[in-house]
């Protein structure tokens, strides 16, 4: 029986929490969907699992900016919780607006533990000016292999996004160095061979073209595509056109398998 048990947050505007638990469920693992609020109400439940995510959508309509309600009121509210979640080397998953708001608590990128919810990066509004929702490719970085949850993904993978504050900002050079040589950033934004480039491969102006990067010890990511959406094989967009033998799942699906036998191996 799998040791894997994933606790998904969810709150007013969020929207991807099922296909998250799903994706986790489809995965190995026992997955549970829970309130945020309900969450703070009983904050020793946090203790029953291995796994965090926080999943994609528009938590408290994106006021204020994208992400930061719910980050602080998880920074405030849940600060020991989270601290000794993180501290066991337990896995945490931020994926587009989770994503967000990871950056705003200052879960990521958390270079030591001692920078613990001390913001260092942000997402930001697209250079478009508009939401954009589409299918981008994504490369892992070449440098390191430090992510838990990108194991036996293949260089280029093909995922969605749908976002209006995806551009990713750090706050200085420094941390821009920082991520790269510490193999911190795990995808960035190419074309369909790998190459790196403007709008549209782009698709937010982020800097260095980041669309994902990890905490220090690779148990911590945060992305701005949606692998929950490509879980299935008929969920890619030229699925019919695709010669896929024996292709029932999406890449996507993959991350999460990466994340549960992890947890069972350890």
């Amino acid at each position: 029986m799998s040791k894997a048990k994933a606790l998904v947050i969810r709150t007013a505007g969020t929207n991807c929490d099922v296909e998250t638990a799903h994706a986790f469920r489809l995965a190995g693992a026992f997955a549970d969907v829970m309130h945020i609020n309900s969450l703070i109400k009983n904050k020793s439940a946090m203790k029953k699992f291995n796994i965090l995510a926080i999943p994609g959508g528009f938590s408290y309509g994106d006021d204020i900016a994208s992400g930061k309600i719910l980050a602080n009121e998880m920074k405030h509210s849940l600060k020991n919780e989270l601290s000794e979640f993180v501290s066991r080397g337990k896995l945490v998953i931020g994926i587009c607006n989770g994503f967000q708001v990871l950056v705003k608590m200052g879960l990521l990128p958390l270079f030591t533990k001692d920078e613990l919810f001390a913001p260092k990066v942000t997402l930001t509004l697209n250079d478009a000016g508009h939401y954009i929702d589409r299918w981008i490719y994504l490369k892992k970085d070449p440098v390191k292999n430090l992510c838990v949850w990108t194991k036996q993904l293949p260089e280029i993978i093909y995922l969605p996004i749908a976002h209006a504050e995806g551009k990713f900002v750090p706050q200085s050079s420094e941390v821009l160095k920082k991520l790269r040589a510490n193999g911190q950033i795990v995808f960035r934004y190419s074309d369909e061979a790998g190459n790196e480039g403007a709008y549209p491969v782009n698709p937010n102006g982020s800097v260095d073209n980041i669309a994902g990067i990890c905490d220090s010890t690779g148990r911590i990511l945060g992305m701005m595509p949606h692998p929950e959406r490509h879980i299935f094989f008929t969920q890619h967009p030229r699925w019919q056109r695709c010669v896929k033998k024996g292709k029932e799942t999406g890449i996507g699906l993959q991350i999460f398998r990466n994340a549960v036998q992890f947890v069972n191996k350890a």
